[in-house]
């Protein structure tokens, strides 16, 4: 039986924000969405079933951690990464190219054979070109693919973040090659390019040109203001493909969500809800919680009233804040899947807003409280 075959559908817009519809052979995934983060094949202290239960349609693993720990012909030997992690979600893969730049202890770019570079585990020496990148994605199995970049630090050097903006331009006819035609995966180019207007718009057109399933916009999440990410996002909004996924890599609050969805993006993904779940921080409809902050002991509210999800709300604040300060690690597991939850009912509420045609009021009310 044919694989699905890759697809997007615009279904409603509301000025730039966008409401639409991935299609894979693994599920349908509703857009704007959140991914949760899983980059050593598990989105940590929560179960693939509890994942599921937030409303998570499809998840990310990183290319960089998998190649090194457990490295990629284990997975192979497992039968892909859905198989080895039991997840039938849809996965999409990150090239590792943003890892190579921010973990690893030294390394080295080279225009032809790609990063050079030392483990962060145990400074062992590996090689991961454009070509190499997408056979271990493909080897992994995922679903949606991402070419291989050179994500640079922040810098006002221009001459700097344009060479290797067009570095990542020539790893990207590397490897839409090396990828070939496999319909029922997708490959996503990545736009560099920092903070500069031009460069950005040269490297989408220059994407274009090689012609992806999806554009996502790297580069950012590096330590820019909000103001300015957000300006980046202004100056691309108008010549994003219509008919492809807009994906801001690395993104982000549930403001920089709402702002960036306003701007025509469809895709995000970012580790704050879990890690901030792991160190006692919850998102809610209300503002941030510390749970380990004294005033919650003796408070026996739930941690949202406005949470949808009953299940979450069995566990008060002051049992929350009791796990936490005994460091009992069920605090960790039920904080990080409540802040799932909540990115989920965020992006479910944007969507929703946005098929109304509301989601300008929508933005406003809620750009500046979460």
């Amino acid at each position: 039986m044919a694989l699905t075959k890759f697809a997007f559908k615009l279904l409603k817009t509301n000025n730039y924000a966008r409401c639409g519809l991935i299609e894979t052979h693994r599920g349908n995934i509703k857009t704007p969405t959140f991914m949760p983060v899983g980059t050593q094949a598990t989105v940590k202290a929560c179960t693939i079933d509890d994942i599921k239960k937030t409303g998570s349609e499809i998840i990310l693993s990183n290319t960089y951690h998998l190649m090194i720990r457990p490295g990629v012909e284990r997975i192979i030997a497992a039968g892909g990464l859905h198989k080895f992690m039991n997840c039938d979600l849809p996965i999409l893969t990150d090239s590792g190219g943003f890892q190579v730049m921010s973990l690893s202890k030294l390394n080295k770019i080279d225009k032809e054979k790609g990063a050079i570079f030392n483990s962060h585990v145990d400074g062992k020496k590996f090689y991961l070109s454009p070509e190499e990148s997408i056979r271990i994605q493909i080897g992994l199995n995922s679903d949606i693919v991402m070419i291989m970049d050179e994500c640079p630090k922040k810098s006002k050097d221009y001459d700097l973040i344009k060479k290797s903006m067009n570095l990542s331009l020539h790893w990207a006819e590397r490897s839409k090659k090396a990828f070939g035609e496999i319909p029922h995966k997708a490959l996503f180019g990545i736009i560099q390019g920092g903070l500069f207007d031009d460069l950005r718009l040269e490297s989408l057109n220059g994407l274009q040109k090689i012609n992806f399933d999806g554009y996502a916009i790297g580069g950012l999440a590096v330590g820019e203001s909000q103001s300015e990410m957000f300006k980046v996002l202004d100056n691309l909004k108008k010549y994003l493909p219509i008919k492809k996924p807009h994906y801001l890599m690395g993104v982000g609050t549930p403001s920089d969500i709402i702002g960036a969805v306003k701007r025509g993006v469809d895709m995000f993904d970012c580790v704050l809800p879990t890690r901030s779940g792991r160190t006692g921080l919850a998102f809610t409809w209300d503002g941030r919680v510390n749970i380990k902050n004294f005033k919650y002991q003796n408070d026996n509210t739930p941690l949202d009233k406005k949470c949808k999800n009953l299940s979450l709300n069995k566990y008060s604040k002051n049992y929350l804040n009791h796990l936490f300060n005994t460091n009992e690690i069920l605090g960790s597991m039920l904080l990080t899947l409540h802040n799932i939850n909540f990115y989920q009912e965020l992006m479910a509420a944007i969507r929703n807003n946005i098929m109304q045609g509301t989601f300008d009021q929508f933005h406003d009310k809620y750009i500046d409280k979460l």
